[in-house]
């Protein structure tokens, strides 16, 4: 059957302004692409250890049969969310099968209708759509900027309604940006507002802080916060999210959060790699090696005359503005071929007129590679 012409339009549209998405597969190029920020992902250290994990607790299940409030709720789920909690300092954790659900989960769940959210505007699509499917008001403000949330928050806060809840929501590193906010900052405000402060970070694990914990263990302030969101598809190289809080906060997302209760479990083998993973953050070298070589990427920017183009980061994410989807998307496909896996971040997934390349840096990747890729964009930018 045809595509309705109302879909098609909308595809058609896609194309003529160079936005259409595309699957690719992904090709045996040097990888500035990836959210494999520590090897993990295709770590055969981590492969063989969960394998024996598994066979050492004698579970042979390639799936988990059912929900976890039906038949899929098996002995790796509450072993794991115990670790898991102990390791980021927290009171409880509940595990998700993605990112995505658990921030659907959490923001259409715990919001109620009169409460407010104010979310950062680059904040993740996840988020967004959680936020959409509450009954509660929501707001913006803008990047990372405490003064313009002050003001919305004095404009809209109801100091009489006690029943009035208020939640705000940032990410420690932003995926698109890899920048980060003022999370002392934020945490302070919180207080000052009596708000409930939710931080997405999905990009901090693995990276930043000791044994790659995130950036609020780094910064002491895990228990400032109503709850944190981790996903274990970056840095963690494998699959899945947790959702860290009270106790009672977790009781409520068992009841409440459609994303968890109307969901198949995730399969033993997949608890079994993000506990693997998450031991090998106490001995692994990587961490080292990618911070050191994101000072070295600082470095060359600098010594290129490149800095300029790029948003300030201190992450494993840096993004070179480049305006125009053609433009972005001709230059991204003179690097690939050179070899390089270096992505376009084309609009509406950004605002037109920011298109970017964005860098992603490993472990893994050489300061040979880093030379070359950042030598090659020199000659497109600076010329």
């Amino acid at each position: 059957m045809q595509l309705p012409q109302k879909l098609f339009k909308k595809l058609q549209h896609r194309e003529e302004n160079n936005a259409l998405r595309e699957l690719s597969v992904h090709e045996s190029r040097i990888d500035f692409s990836s959210n494999d920020y520590l090897g993990f992902a295709s770590s055969k250290r981590i492969f063989d250890r969960s394998h024996e994990f598994l066979k050492e607790k004698e579970i042979y299940k390639n799936g988990a049969t059912g929900s976890r409030l039906l038949s899929g709720n098996h002995t790796l789920y509450p072993e794991t969310e115990v670790f898991l909690a102990k390791f980021h300092n927290a009171e409880t954790a509940l595990l998700f099968n993605s990112g995505y659900d658990a921030n659907v989960g959490f923001f259409s769940a715990v919001p109620q209708r009169g409460d407010i959210i104010f979310y950062d505007e680059l904040i993740h699509a996840s988020i967004r759509d959680g936020i959409q499917m509450s009954n509660a008001k929501s707001y913006k403000f803008k990047h990372n900027d405490l003064e313009d949330l002050d003001v919305h928050i004095r404009r809209v806060q109801n100091v009489d309604d006690k029943n009035q809840e208020i939640y705000v929501v940032t990410e420690s590193v932003f995926s698109m940006d890899g920048d980060t906010p003022d999370l002392n900052g934020f945490v302070a405000f919180c207080k000052k507002y009596d708000c409930h402060l939710i931080v997405d970070e999905a990009h901090a694990i693995g990276v930043h802080g000791k044994y790659g914990a995130g950036r609020l263990q780094q910064l002491h302030l895990e228990d400032q916060v109503f709850a944190r969101i981790n996903t274990f598809g970056k840095g963690m190289g494998c699959h899945g999210a947790v959702i860290l809080g009270s106790l009672d906060l977790k009781r409520y997302l068992i009841n409440f959060a459609r994303s968890f209760i109307y969901t198949t479990g995730l399969p033993p083998h997949a608890l079994a790699t993000i506990n693997i993973a998450y031991q090998e953050l106490y001995t692994t070298p990587e961490i080292k090696k990618l911070a050191e070589n994101i000072s070295f990427f600082k470095d060359k920017l600098e010594t290129l005359d490149l800095k300029s183009h790029f948003i300030k980061s201190d992450s494993a994410i840096h993004c070179c503005i480049i305006s125009g989807n053609k433009k972005i998307k001709e230059i991204a496909t003179r690097i690939q071929e050179k070899g390089f896996e270096v992505k376009p971040i084309l609009s509406p997934t950004v605002p037109a007129g920011e298109e970017r390349l964005r860098f992603c840096l490993h472990s893994f990747n050489s300061r040979k590679e880093i030379d070359e890729v950042l030598e090659l964009l020199a000659t497109f930018v600076n010329t």
